[in-house]
């Protein structure tokens, strides 16, 4: 079925959106890992405005929640499954994997990989576009994202390393595969329910994305890896209370 919507849909054309926004993060890291002589005063301020930005994004997303309980019982579900997996510390070791083959140098590697990842991946834009290129071949929001994306990665680079770049192949892998199974997916969903779930995938991102702020201003550390789980646990949530309730 799978290889029957992609032929349909004029094959690799339906990931073109996917791939502008992983090459813009490409070239971003390009110009970030030039421009690294600028002042650490210059970066130090442009990255915690970053994190300024991050922080009132998760903020926005958070609050559209219908539904508060659901979103902390995934949460904490997902928190709990986070850590027996161990996820931040599985992706930190793949960080410091390519590291080691790729940038010996670098002692922000890990950190770099593992924080352009989160912030490029959880966000409602990503997961809107993504379904939005495998259903209907538009790309106009990935695109948009990809301009987003390449910015930030610029400035991420140069304050956190090459890192940064590598975290167009997990960007990569994860709108692709949202498109490919959107493709097939979407139309067996009610769009009443896939009107609701986009909304609250967005609202338990948001506050993965306020963890990722706290992290890049140095508040605390937070293990935001180890949540992702919780999106798994909120749709299959939503799913049960649609078909019973």
């Amino acid at each position: 079925m799978l290889y029957f919507s992609l032929k349909q849909k004029g094959g690799a054309r339906v990931l073109i959106g996917v791939l502008v926004n992983s090459a813009a993060i490409i070239i971003g890291g390009f110009l970030g890992a030039i421009l690294r002589n600028i002042t650490e005063e210059m970066k130090d301020t442009v990255t915690k405005g970053i994190g300024l930005g991050v922080l009132v994004l998760g903020v926005q997303m958070a609050i559209k929640t219908q539904s508060f309980t659901l979103m902390i019982i995934s949460l904490c579900i997902g928190a709990m499954i986070g850590e027996w997996v161990d996820i931040e510390n599985r992706m930190n070791r793949l960080g410091l994997f390519l590291e080691k083959r790729f940038a010996r140098s670098d002692s922000n590697f890990a950190e770099g990989f593992v924080t352009a990842s989160l912030i490029f991946v959880i966000g409602s834009m990503g997961i809107i576009g993504s379904i939005e290129s495998g259903v209907s071949g538009n790309h106009a929001t990935l695109y948009t994202k990809a301009v987003m994306d390449g910015f930030l990665s610029i400035m991420l680079t140069a304050s956190l390393g090459v890192g940064v770049l590598f975290s167009a192949i997990p960007i990569f892998l994860y709108q692709g595969t949202i498109v490919l199974a959107a493709s097939v997916l979407v139309r067996l969903i009610p769009p009443e329910l896939m009107t609701e779930l986009m909304g609250e995938i967005s609202a338990i991102g948001g506050i993965m994305i306020l963890g990722i702020g706290v992290n890049i201003l140095k508040l605390s550390y937070i293990r935001v890896s180890n949540f992702l789980p919780g999106i798994v646990v909120m749709i299959l949530l939503m799913c049960v209370q649609y078909v019973y309730f």
